[in-house]
């Protein structure tokens, strides 16, 4: 299975065969490989840790325009990961520091950079003039987004996911093969799957993910091999193991099957009940019920204790965390999430509660959660411990 790239008119330069003469010697590559390479395109959903590996590579590889979608900046939590961005690259646009890294490997590639939000009003426009999507996003609505759009203007979407010591990758080519929605038709419940932010990653995780999605795409535009089309693969770093899921076209799948009822792209976000992005429709609101929980400052709890007001700070992270930072010295206790339910006796309905997490997203959680079961008296810290010591105390590490 290949795509039709045309190298019409592309030609490799002496500089360029000496670059790519590892390629060339190659009989499933050679010389008219690697102009396909050179006349194909690529647009990278994400300049994080899938993108980085991504990026890198395929400008290594030849591949002769690349678009970067992505408007984050560089934080210090991304670099034990995002090797595309260096320590001096902090508090730069994720897309400057990328391109520069792209053109220092190889100079002759076009790099065209989005740094706007991926939403249902400029996808199929950014979409358009590539011939291969790759999926890197952290979320639900953009991998949502991401395969509608790739399926309605008919284009192979490398798909690729990450999460502790766990990842995965496929190729949804809706015109060979099933796409996102036969896999996965709805969402998973907002709250129930952690984010990277929330659960973490192995640094080096994204490498081997990015890797392989990186090779998938090389695959398509030089037509060898056999693609991930049909098929999941799952990586088990831990125990150093690949296993692989067959998949199969679902004929009633919404966007794919052979009646669809998405024949245009949806509001993602309403869809998954979930944020796509920061600065989104539902930005303060981690799960789109925000509204519904009583939250508090950082700096509004440290002036109320400092006035003497009593609370009991209810600390649902998981022990690893604690060790990393924690509100001891203010009597908070240790209460991860997942125990809360069977624990809930040791709380006291009478007093008020501040319950606090790393960002302020499972926190809101449990605040629901307990709401349910009569207690009234509480608030979620904003921002969670992290907030407390960007705002409050610069003596506790923000991890």
């Amino acid at each position: 299975m290949s795509l039709t790239i045309s190298t019409q008119g592309v030609d490799l330069s002496n500089e360029e065969v000496q670059r790519y003469s590892r390629h060339l010697i190659m009989p499933e590559v050679g010389m008219e490989g690697q102009r396909k390479l050179k006349a194909a395109s690529v647009l990278l959903i994400g300049a994080g840790g899938l993108g980085s590996p991504l990026a890198m590579y395929l400008a290594a590889a030849g591949v002769g325009r690349l678009g970067l979608v992505d408007y984050d900046v560089v934080d210090h939590t991304n670099l034990h990961r995002q090797v595309i961005h260096g320590t001096k690259d902090v508090g730069r646009p994720k897309l400057q520091s990328a391109k520069e890294t792209i053109l220092d490997i190889n100079p002759h590639v076009q790099v065209d950079t989005y740094e706007v939000p991926l939403t249902s009003d400029n996808a199929l426009e950014i979409f358009e003039p590539y011939d291969v999507i790759i999926d890197g996003t952290d979320n639900f609505p953009t991998r949502y987004l991401t395969n509608d759009a790739s399926v309605l203007l008919g284009k192979p979407n490398v798909y690729g996911s990450i999460f502790r010591f766990e990842g995965q990758v496929s190729v949804f080519y809706a015109e060979k093969g099933p796409c996102y929605r036969c896999l996965f038709p709805e969402p998973p419940p907002p709250g129930l799957v952690p984010s990277c932010a929330e659960g973490g990653v192995l640094g080096v995780l994204p490498g081997t993910v990015g890797a392989l999605q990186a090779t998938e795409a090389i695959k398509l535009i030089l037509g060898v091999g056999q693609p991930l089309i049909g098929r999941l693969l799952l990586y088990d770093a831990l125990n150093m193991e690949f296993n692989e899921v067959r998949l199969r076209k679902n004929p009633n799948c919404p966007v794919c099957g052979e009646n669809p009822t998405v024949t245009e792209l949806i509001d993602y976000e309403m869809f998954c009940g979930m944020p796509a992005h920061d600065r989104s429709l539902y930005a303060a609101e981690p799960n789109g019920q925000q509204d519904e929980v009583p939250a508090i400052t950082p700096a509004q709890l440290a002036q109320r204790l400092d006035a003497g007001e009593e609370f009991f700070i209810l600390d649902v992270r998981e022990s690893h965390e604690w060790g990393i930072s924690n509100l001891a010295h203010l009597g908070a206790r240790l209460m991860p999430m997942g125990q809360v339910l069977e624990r809930m006796g040791e709380l006291d309905t009478a007093q008020e509660i501040v319950v606090q997490c790393r960002t302020g997203v499972r926190s809101a959680n449990v605040v629901r959660l307990l709401q349910q079961h009569g207690f009234s008296k509480l608030y979620n810290l904003e921002g969670g411990i992290n907030r407390w010591a960007r705002e409050v105390d610069s003596e506790i590490p923000i991890y």
